[in-house]
């Protein structure tokens, strides 16, 4: 008999209510296509209706709630006409993040058959990129604070941390996963130029890294080119790996949106590209499991 693999689902704020049944679709369809049995449990928490009810964001016991879940399909969080960004994020899904050790932000970005890509000349097969994004530290680490609040030398500080079992990790795995693709070719987007402590660390950590991959190939770009790059020639890109606040904007901002907008998640199950919100949303992994593999998720979304 197949082991049952539970869901936890969050729909979340405005476009996630949308997406999330749509992403939901996909699974199932994947799931009946390989014989997978899935449970799907539906949570209201993580949303303004959960907030303007209880004054809170999530429950004391969200953790438990949905802890012994295999998997967080999660949709999306904010809505700043009714309640400021940082406190529906911080509230919600970075708890996610911090709580389950969720290290790695892995976004894809894959020209499907059947949309036209908005590069000219570009072909399916031609954009076929992974951008690791780390996930929890760097410049979102949350470390800072506001001195002297409200009067006219009010100061506010944010600080990036970068920890080197932190760095050292996400660049490993970056590394495993171009070795386990046919370009075995990782790009570093760095910026240590500029930022000579943090980002000096991320750079000397990756090429300590490299010494273990001799079969992968590596460059390294700086984060000012890195979006430039991806638009002008996303077939040089195969890995890149980036930290929390770079790998957000390379795969978020108005410019990498013409190649987010090709990921893989990106089909007629729902066709969004937008700058403010992922294709379709993310599932993501309380703990390690493969009962349905990204390849047969994106065969089953290329066969829609």
């Amino acid at each position: 008999m197949n082991k049952k693999h539970r869901i936890a689902a969050i729909a979340g704020d405005g476009i996630g209510t949308e997406t999330l049944p749509e992403g939901l679709r996909v699974l199932e369809a994947a799931a009946r296509r390989f014989g997978i049995d899935l449970a799907i449990d539906h949570f209201d928490f993580a949303s303004w209706a959960y907030y303007e009810r209880h004054g809170s964001m999530m429950p004391d016991d969200w953790k438990e709630r949905i802890g012994g879940h295999d998997a967080i399909f999660f949709g999306a969080v904010g809505w700043p006409a009714k309640i400021p960004d940082h406190v529906s994020l911080w509230g919600s899904l970075i708890k996610f993040r911090r709580d389950f050790d969720l290290f790695v932000n892995l976004r894809p970005a894959r020209l499907m058959p059947g949309v036209r890509s908005p590069l000219a000349g570009m072909k399916p097969g031609d954009i076929d990129m992974m951008i690791v994004r780390e996930n929890t530290e760097g410049e979102y680490s949350g470390a800072g604070g506001r001195v002297h609040p409200g009067l006219p030398n009010e100061v506010a500080m944010e600080v990036s941390t970068f920890t080197r079992s932190g760095v050292e990790r996400v660049h490993r795995f970056a590394f495993q996963l171009a070795a386990k693709r046919p370009r075995k070719h990782l790009t570093l987007v760095t910026k240590s130029n500029a930022q000579r402590h943090g980002m000096v660390l991320w750079d000397e950590i990756f090429y300590e890294v490299a010494k273990d991959f001799p079969g992968v190939k590596t460059d390294r770009i700086l984060v000012d080119a890195a979006t430039t790059r991806m638009v002008l020639k996303p077939a040089t890109i195969d890995v890149m790996v980036a930290t929390n606040l770079s790998g957000n904007v390379r795969t978020m901002n108005s410019a990498t949106d013409r190649v987010k907008s090709l990921a893989s998640s990106q089909s007629s199950v729902a066709r969004i590209g937008s700058t403010t919100c992922r294709p379709l949303p993310p599932v993501v992994l309380r703990k390690p499991t493969s009962f349905i593999s990204s390849s047969n998720v994106r065969r089953s979304v290329t066969a829609v």
